[in-house]
């Protein structure tokens, strides 16, 4: 399952449990009425297509949906049309790059707009997401350095270093940080607060706090019920409780509001534990069918795509060679991470332990990485 803390996230579903009006009523739709309020009434100013474009992005977090990418990317257009590389443009584009997961393109990006504007926190976000989701951690911690030390205490800066805490193993200075975002996080702003809260059900969960996890993702649900992230998250923990039925529910309601394949892979696992083995078949079929269409883009499935081949499909050489072609294209640690269990499951036990010591180095704790640290001990050998 792609991380919790995707970077790209921390910038950035239609609710099930919500009416119409309701929907209409979150943060991201007000910005959307009142951008496109605006272009009525100054179709000449890019700014106001910028500020489409962004609240737009800011829908796609809510809703899960990535057609908001292509429309936020039609107004941005509009804006460059009538003001050619204007810089809040750019800086929506770098936004934009990042939501679909074209890291190295975000990347270069953010670096042109940081020679532009060298003491702009935002830019240095943009480097800090693109550089933590290729791998490149030390680069993505000198950014968010930076941000704090322009901006003392800004909401971005803490949400990226508590990440990279958590990155290096340091859950509990993630949390302290992450509460700290929280805290100063407009009550208004309901999506950001649910997102704030899941990802502190997630550091709970990281380090085995159940009771804590819980609460957290419940008032996350409370805030923006049907939250898409926080079902999610709320489903991992009953999986680790074994309440196969309500993991079920929750992941089933988290697919059927943003019905991407990385979101069907683990509802398919919990299928399978909850005695379900004919339903859990069709959905490791579906998985395994959208998965593939969309391998060979930038937002793609395929770290759960090489779990599904080796654990659930018995096809050890075609999670090789997708996980080849992922680390070749980005080094963070969930990707080598995934790559070592592919070498494992080819029988190359020492290459997989090479790129699980890289992982162990940067210091994460994430659980999946000390299963299969335990599973491919040094020395030991895959028998077949």
């Amino acid at each position: 399952m792609k991380a919790i803390w995707s970077m790209a996230g921390v910038l950035l579903v239609a609710s099930l449990a919500l009416g119409q009006e309701e929907v209409r009523s979150t943060p991201a739709q007000v910005r959307i009425d009142q951008a496109r309020s605006a272009i009525e009434k100054h179709p000449e100013h890019p700014q106001a297509y910028n500020d489409l474009a962004l609240a737009l992005a800011r829908r796609a977090r809510e809703t899960g949906d990535p057609a908001l990418y292509e429309q936020a990317e039609a107004a941005l257009r509009k804006s460059f049309r009538l003001q050619p590389g204007n810089l809040e443009g750019l800086k929506v584009q770098s936004w934009l790059l990042l939501g679909k997961h074209e890291f190295a393109k975000a990347r270069e990006l953010a670096r042109e707009l940081n020679h532009r504007s060298p003491d702009d926190v935002l830019v240095y976000g943009y480097l800090a997401d693109a550089n933590a989701e290729l791998g490149n951690y030390e680069e993505a911690e000198a950014a968010a350095q930076w941000m704090l030390d322009l901006r003392p205490g800004n909401i971005p800066g803490l949400t990226r270093a508590a990440y990279l805490r958590e990155i290096y193993g340091d859950v509990e200075g993630a949390l302290e940080l992450m509460r700290n975002a929280y805290d100063q996080t407009d009550p208004s702003e309901l999506e950001d607060r649910a997102w704030l809260l899941t990802q502190l059900g997630h550091l709970h969960l990281v380090i085995g706090e159940q009771r804590e996890a819980e609460s957290a993702l419940t008032e996350a649900l409370r805030l923006f019920p049907g939250y898409h992230y926080a079902l999610g998250t709320l489903g991992t923990l009953r999986m680790e409780q074994h309440r196969w039925k309500e993991a079920v529910e929750l992941l089933e309601q988290r697919y059927a509001a943003a019905p991407h394949p990385e979101n069907l892979y683990p509802l398919a696992q919990a299928l399978e534990r909850a005695g379900r083995p004919r339903e859990a078949r069709k959905a490791f079929r579906d998985f395994e069918r959208q998965a593939l269409r969309e391998s060979q883009g930038a937002d793609n499935a395929n770290r759960e795509l090489i779990f599904y081949y080796i654990d659930h499909a018995n096809k050890p050489a075609q999670a090789l060679r997708l996980a080849e072609r992922e680390a070749a294209r980005r080094q963070d640690v969930h990707t080598l991470d995934a790559y070592a269990w592919a070498l494992h499951a080819n029988g190359r036990d020492r290459e997989a332990r090479a790129q699980l010591e890289r992982v162990q180095k940067v210091g994460s704790r994430d659980p999946l990485f000390q299963s299969h640290a335990r599973a491919i001990p040094a020395g030991k050998k895959v028998s077949g």
